[in-house]
């Protein structure tokens, strides 16, 4: 791992817990408007896209504005209507403390919006250690590579001293689309399996056996 200054972290799956929320939220939404449910499994598929290509995927007989009308409905469930805590994953913050000591340059990836990834940042005092961050609604969704591309552009890096670290196979396209390495974490919404088609470096099953592979 010498050659990588750059780690490039998903949020989503990666390092907080949130899929019980955003489920949650989506369904809410789409009850409320009455529009057909999905599954759990269906909704826990599309976390990593951004909340417009997400929806998409969800629901492609949706036309433009009723597609923005579920998105605005499920973010006020989520962030105002919704009791359903996003912990971070057991050694989040011992990673991140030991990246940092160590002088990485630590990034953010995310297919959050902004409001969400602040708010998460800030109630868990993490912001101090990345950066550079990305939400998807600022530039292209995962897998398009341009969200990798602005970061290492923006901290003057190459893509071979970038390594990607995610739980989706959006995450893992993405860096194979920017020709950056990645890291497969096996504890969020894809499993193994359908990760490793993707190369990356490894798969681990917790952020501490990340913390020995760095």
């Amino acid at each position: 791992m010498s050659k990588y200054n750059l780690i490039v972290f998903d949020w989503d799956g990666t390092l907080m817990d949130s899929q019980a929320r955003i489920i949650n939220s989506m369904q809410t939404a789409s009850a409320e408007l009455g529009i057909e449910q999905r599954t759990s499994d269906q909704i826990r598929n599309i976390i990593g896209l951004g909340l417009e290509q997400a929806i998409m995927v969800l629901y492609p007989e949706l036309s433009a504005s009723e597609n923005t009308k579920l998105a605005n409905c499920y973010r006020h469930h989520f962030f105002d209507a919704n009791a359903l805590a996003s912990p971070l994953f057991p050694g989040a913050i011992e990673l991140l403390q030991e990246l940092h000591s160590k002088d990485y340059s630590l990034a953010v990836a995310t297919g959050k919006g902004r409001r969400s990834l602040t708010e998460a940042l800030e109630e868990n005092n993490l912001a101090h250690f990345f950066h550079s961050t990305r939400c998807a609604e600022e530039t292209a969704s995962k897998p398009n590579p341009l969200m990798l591309q602005e970061i290492m552009q923006e901290l003057d890096f190459s893509a071979e001293q970038t390594v990607m670290i995610g739980d989706s196979e959006y995450d893992l396209e993405m860096a194979n689309n920017a020709k950056v390495a990645s890291i497969a974490v096996s504890f969020g919404v894809h499993g193994k399996s359908r990760l490793l088609q993707y190369k990356p470096l490894t798969c681990i099953d917790s952020l501490s056996k990340l913390s020995q592979f760095i």
